[in-house]
């Protein structure tokens, strides 16, 4: 009975790891995940009576609460249906246009008896072209209505640019933004240094600049600061304002005199000349000129002004109103108690979104609440105007990055608690980095509520992240398929895997694409069944091929021509070492110095592992003729990512076939240190690494100019000048 009950409640009843070991989730790990879920399984017969409530509930309902359909004629609309007798289908597009057939449904597939009646199940072809796009579907039996659904109409294919699809290929270059470095920012980098970058990008003859997520988080060192942990996913991170840019900064007087203090200037020269990126102190700095700024838009914005405020606001609707209630709450319950840093610790009346106490405390701070809202108004304004800025140069522009994760003691889980499910986290099983597993400490979405909420917490996510950019990347793209949960009060390797309605968010990830017009990136690092890359390419979002990662089974790296089209090539990710750090051994020597290795043992292994992969890539480089002749063929003998082998490495990624190739900026200028090391916090300086050269620095040292003409030369002959005028 646990095991049918799993299967349906959408748990995978096996799985293999990656070295192709079969894991079995036991019945501790089934009852614990089903009782989060809500299925009572204290008895056999309370789990009997769940498992019948279960199948007459699908099986009750003619359609499911939102239908997901391919764009397709006809329409493949599958029922459920009492007798095969004609229907209505009655759909209300988005527009308001409504198409009404009757139809004969199609010989049943399957038939059921819930509750003593039989229930078929019947495919109904839609005949009408339905456009793409969200509509209403109402199911008529004469004039009765039997199903009022949301229906979404999507392509299967996701988009991407017309050059891309006629068979050309891009490159770009991706850049940490908090560690960008300039003359003029306040010691983390902003969407003025991006606009800058833009002009590097040219330089460089790149189409796009890559970008950390850009997500609102708490910039408290050092368990707060990681881009892909927000506190909120739908919103954004103001240390990246160029406070100076905003418009009400030239009109405040007051803003002004601050901005000339003398302490005020020793302060942000101090966070510029910091080795490394100072959240707290940076966000402090612009809370207060943030202030100042929004009681000027107050007390002076002229009608235009106030209007775009307004038009703002309205579309990112209740989205934008519960994320600025919270952040409000946050500063008044902590001002009142500096202790207090969560959500879960707040006073109970406060912990729910919908109660009384925040709906009197929302009318009482109705101006610290518009506070919060304004600072993401002009954070939409400065990232609108740089990916306006790259599209008039002929590029795709900004690449953004869309976490996985959510803090469970963010923004987001306090808002849409019911969303998510309580008593398990998601994690990973065991693989080469983690052989125990890994525990990432935030809750699963409950799949079934967001469907029933037509999945408009899923499409909102898409839109907020996608929009001002060319391209998404999607960290952890087996999210869409399922998710590794494991169970409150058990290890990271005693879980099982949860399914998701992957076609549904699929289509729907294909719609959004090509309604904003961005190309899709999922990120398929990890344990990934054949099933879903599959699923990835015939949906056109791109894999992701890992320099690093590529290798056959007896370790010689995969030739360029092995690599596949339908994919995104990249010389390494955040979580991994750098070039340079590769090959001197870095990435080893921090997890050492950093107390991640178990002991000396592991220690020497993957040293003796490096030395193999070293010489297998310097193996591959000599076959393919990037080498000058005479260039040492003895990995022992190059201490060091010399400027030969560093010019061979990217040529490589050049030459394969991969519709994109993205190039990490630590490995264009040969930085040995990674931006963040896996398993560490304090251990280890996360997410705050600040990049070798300025922004002027960029397109003026000679080291640099020289790393960017090698490259520029690799993109010339490889035809990846896409978008360039």
């Amino acid at each position: 009975m646990l095991a049918q009950a799993a299967q349906l409640w959408d748990m995978e009843p096996e799985f293999w790891d990656i070295w192709g070991n079969h894991h079995v989730p036991g019945p501790d790990v089934q009852r614990a995940i089903l009782s989060a879920l809500g299925v009572d399984c204290s008895s056999t017969e309370s789990l009997g009576q769940a498992i019948a409530a279960r199948m007459n509930e699908e099986w009750g309902a003619a359609l499911p609460p939102t239908v997901v359909l391919a764009c397709e004629t006809p329409l493949p609309l599958q029922l459920r249906l009492h007798s095969v007798e004609p229907v209505t289908v009655e759909i209300t597009c988005e527009d308001g246009a409504v198409i009404a057939e009757l139809i004969q449904p199609e010989d049943p597939s399957e038939e059921r008896l819930v509750n003593g009646r039989r229930i078929f199940s019947c495919r109904v072809p839609v005949a009408s072209s339905v456009p793409m796009g969200y509509h209403r579907i109402r199911i008529l039996d004469g004039a009765h209505a039997i199903a009022t659904s949301l229906l979404i109409v999507a392509p299967v294919k996701a988009y991407l640019p017309p050059e891309l699809e006629a068979g050309g290929s891009a490159a770009g270059v991706a850049v940490s933004l908090y560690g960008v470095r300039s003359a003029r920012n306040w010691g983390c980098g902003d969407f003025t240094d991006l606009r800058a970058l833009l002009g590097w990008m040219t330089d460089l003859h790149a189409g796009f600049l890559a970008l950390n997520p850009l997500h609102a988080i708490d910039n408290r060192q050092p368990y707060n600061i990681s881009p892909y942990l927000p506190n909120s996913s739908f919103f954004r991170n103001p240390i990246y304002l160029d406070v100076e840019a905003v418009p009400e900064f030239a009109l405040s007087p007051a803003a002004q005199r601050l901005r000339a203090h003398p302490a005020v200037a020793r302060e942000i020269e101090a966070c510029r000349d910091a080795e490394y990126v100072e959240y707290e102190r940076v966000w402090r700095l612009k809370r207060l000129f943030l202030q100042l700024l929004h009681r000027q838009f107050r007390l002076r914005a002229g009608p235009g002004r106030r209007e775009a405020f307004a038009a703002y606001a309205a579309s990112q609707g209740e989205r934008l109103r519960r994320f600025a209630t919270y952040c409000a709450l946050w500063d008044h319950l902590h001002r009142r108690d500096r202790n207090l840093w969560i959500w879960p610790d707040w006073p109970a009346p406060y912990r729910d979104p919908d109660s009384p106490a925040v709906a009197e405390f929302a009318r009482t701070h109705a101006r610290h609440i518009e506070f919060h809202q304004y600072v993401q108004f002009v954070l939409d304004e400065e990232l609108a105007s740089v990916q306006r800025q790259a599209r008039e140069m002929g590029a795709i522009g900004l690449y953004h990055d869309l976490a996985l994760a959510t803090d469970r003691c963010g923004a987001d889980l306090w808002a849409y608690r019911p969303l998510y499910v309580s008593g398990c986290r998601v994690g990973s099983p065991p693989d080469g980095f983690s052989p125990d597993g890994q525990d990432w400490a935030f809750p699963p979405p409950n799949a079934h509520k967001l469907r029933e909420d037509g999945y408009r917490f899923f499409i909102d996510s898409i839109r907020a992240n996608s929009r001002h950019g060319g391209a998404l990347r999607m960290d952890h793209v087996m999210r869409l398929f399922r998710l590794y949960w494991i169970p409150d009060g058990m290890p990271a390797r005693k879980g099982a895997y949860v399914r998701d309605f992957a076609e549904d968010l699929l289509h729907i990830l294909a719609l959004e694409s090509h309604r904003g017009q961005f190309f899709l990136v999922g990120e398929d690092l990890g344990t990934v069944a054949g099933h879903i890359r599959h699923a990835l390419e015939r949906h056109r979002i791109l894999g992701c091929k890992v320099l690093f990662f590529e290798k056959h089974p007896d370790g010689r790296f995969r030739r360029p021509e092995e690599y596949g089209r339908n994919a995104l090539v990249s010389s390494t990710t955040h979580d991994l070492a750098t070039l340079a750090g590769f090959w001197t051994n870095r990435d080893i020597e921090a997890r050492r110095n950093a107390s991640l290795l178990p002991d000396g043992d592991s220690y020497r292994r993957q040293l003796a592992e490096r030395v193999a992969d070293k010489q297998a890539l310097l193996d591959v480089l000599h076959e393919l003729g990037l080498l000058p002749p005479g260039f040492s063929r003895n990995a022992a003998e190059i201490p060091e990512l010399t400027g030969e082998l560093h010019n061979a490495v990217i040529g490589f990624m050049v030459r394969t076939p991969s519709i994109v190739m993205v190039l990490n900026q630590e490995d264009l200028t040969k930085e040995t240190e990674q931006q963040n090391l896996p398993g560490s916090t304090w251990q280890y300086p996360n997410w705050k690494r600040k990049m070798k050269y300025s922004v002027e620095q960029l397109r003026a040292d000679k080291a640099a100019l020289d790393f960017a003409g090698m490259f520029r030369n690799w993109l010339d002959r490889g035809g990846r000048r896409l978008g360039r005028q």
